[in-house]
């Protein structure tokens, strides 16, 4: 059964009914924002970090976690390109 209702997403436990769905095509779009959502949390993080207000003094050095927002955009990039193909509306 399809179900189109369209959800909001905006944080990581908006995505728990496209996880459960029996469409791969859901699933699919709850990958994609469940990154995306970490991917924005993580570049805010660094521009905190960045500008002077960051709240907390990370325990990594910077280069990890510039490392890791790059893995996360290209993961993203991936997903965008397998979306065209399979017909996934993002």
């Amino acid at each position: 059964m399809k179900d189109n209702r369209t959800v909001k997403v905006d944080e990581l436990k908006d995505t728990v009914v496209l996880m459960q769905s029996e469409n791969y095509k859901e699933r699919f779009k709850a990958e994609y924002y469940q990154v995306v959502i970490r991917f924005e949390k993580l570049k805010n993080m660094l521009e905190k970090w960045d500008n002077g207000t960051l709240e907390f003094t990370p325990t990594c050095p910077k280069a990890a976690y510039n490392f890791q927002i790059k893995a996360m955009a290209d993961y993203i990039a991936s997903l965008e390109v397998r979306a065209s193909i399979e017909g996934v509306e993002l």
